[in-house]
């Protein structure tokens, strides 16, 4: 049984025009002082900057004085500070100030990659044999700093992939709202996150069961007031960051999918967000919703989160707890299994890891089904994406790393009743960097975070040395046929 993967010619690259506008702030002083200096200025040179601004970002980004109107409106407080009155400014002054405290941040500019695929929410007017797919992508700019973002596809009867360009602009979201926190869960994880335990009892004992994000910050910040110790204001610091990380974002309902970006929108995720897995799944009660495992990480610690949408405009997020929630490469199964929720992890970082669960939020128990056995997974094995359900059993894509750090991406089939159980798994790779796939970013990486099954093919796309993203296709029989018989 010869096994053959057909790379195809289809390839997303980073795109350096894909800017949002974001708020920029340089400290207190240095706003007071800028402020000042525009308020000197006479509206015929207010209106002689503004216009022209106006005239060359909008074409840059929608919506452009919505967005310099709301990072005005966040400096109120300096212009007043300023010895101006916010009240009283006229539009152009506000939209003036506003472009002193934005600047343009290129979301793709140094890599494109970790694509994770799901079936598009919308099937219509397609020929027979099409498929339409959600690809989400880890988008990487200036700093490092990850975000996800999304394309459109159509994949054809014969398996070739076209994606869709891209629009003209790209935006954060229109609204974030915070959610209610349940104080046990919270506790649990503030735990996680390094807080004193000693510090929260005494900050949570004022707090009820079910608590908002506004009654937090009001309690914390009535306290702060209170201590001038540096390390108990950290506490304080972390304590409103972790509260931060339960959010509900929307996006307009004039974009497109590839309009939308999920940028980090918390202390927690500051440094990024992180190989977002998403997957299709179907409740016990047949009603299906699209989750996805992500990474948020802020240059110290690692938080796996989960997203949840039905529609791909609205993502509820928040953080995962437990002792199975730790470390990276966290992927759901697509259903419950006898009745749990049931999760791949990798948490002590070379390991896969399987988990049940009655909670979708919290993960315990975490029991070891995988250890690197071959030359080229020596160094670790995880996931690249939730488990795939097929007639004989979980086909799960896994990622490995040998010698030289290469990454490879692999295969294997889990009973399908219990999951603990391997039934096969490829004693070759099924993928490694070819000579054209192997500079980047990070070199000799081909990495995935989810793939499809369609016309009868395995359609894997995957990530291009940390830099550019590409599309495989193997044939589902043939490897299932190996998987069974022994790699």
């Amino acid at each position: 049984m010869r096994l053959t993967v057909e790379r195809k010619p289809a390839k997303v690259l980073p795109d350096t025009r894909r800017v949002i506008a974001r708020f920029f702030f340089n400290g207190e002083e240095r706003a007071v002082e800028l402020i000042k200096k525009i308020l000197t200025l006479d509206k015929e040179e207010v209106s002689g900057l503004v216009l022209p601004l106006l005239q060359d970002f909008s074409k840059r980004h929608r919506s452009i004085t919505r967005k310099l109107f709301r990072h005005c409106e966040r400096v109120k407080l300096y212009i007043n500070k300023a010895g101006g009155n916010y009240e009283k400014l006229d539009d152009y002054t506000r939209l003036l100030i506003g472009s002193y405290f934005t600047h343009e941040y290129s979301i793709e500019s140094a890599a494109f990659f970790n694509p994770s695929i799901v079936p598009d929410p919308d099937q219509h007017n397609l020929e027979e044999g099409q498929l339409r797919v959600i690809i989400s992508f880890r988008a990487v700019g200036e700093g490092h700093v990850s975000s996800v973002v999304f394309r459109r596809a159509i994949i054809d009867r014969n398996n070739n992939i076209t994606v869709i360009p891209a629009g003209n602009y790209i935006d954060e979201a229109e609204k974030i709202h915070n959610l209610i926190y349940q104080k046990r869960l919270f506790l649990k994880k503030a735990q996680e996150a390094d807080i004193n335990e000693e510090f929260l009892t005494m900050v949570t004992e004022k707090l009820e069961d079910r608590f908002d994000y506004d009654q937090l910050k009001k309690l914390v910040i009535e306290a702060r007031q209170k201590t001038d110790d540096p390390a108990t204001l950290i506490q304080y610091n972390l304590l409103l960051a972790l509260s931060d990380s339960y959010r509900r974002i929307t996006f307009s309902k004039d974009t497109d999918i590839s309009d939308r970006v999920i940028f980090p929108i918390s202390d927690f995720e500051s440094k990024g967000i992180e190989d977002a897995r998403f997957v299709q799944f179907t409740d016990d009660n047949g009603k299906g919703c699209y989750y996805a495992t992500y990474t948020a990480y802020d240059g110290v610690h690692i938080m796996p989160k989960l997203l949840k949408t039905t529609d791909f405009y609205e993502f509820k997020t928040s953080p995962l707890h437990g002792a199975g929630a730790k470390n990276k490469n966290l992927a759901l199964f697509p259903r419950k299994i006898n009745g749990k929720y049931a999760m791949l992890s990798r948490i002590d970082g070379w390991n896969n890891y399987l988990m049940y669960s009655d909670n979708i939020n919290e993960w315990e128990d975490p029991i070891k089904i995988q250890s690197p056995e071959y030359h080229w997974e020596f160094v670790q094995i995880g996931n690249c994406g939730s488990p795939i359900e097929t007639e004989y059993g979980w086909l799960v894509i896994t990622h490995a790393v040998g010698p030289m750090r290469r990454y490879s991406i692999g295969a294997s089939l889990l009973d399908i009743h219990d999951p603990s159980k391997e039934i096969g798994r490829l004693r070759d790779p099924l993928i490694v960097p070819n000579p054209d796939e192997r500079e980047g970013y990070v070199p000799n990486v081909v990495y995935s975070c989810g793939s499809v099954i369609h016309n009868g093919e395995l359609v894997l796309p995957y990530g291009l040395s940390d830099h550019s993203s590409g599309f495989a296709t193997v044939n589902l029989k043939t490897l299932l046929d190996r998987l069974r018989n022994g790699g």
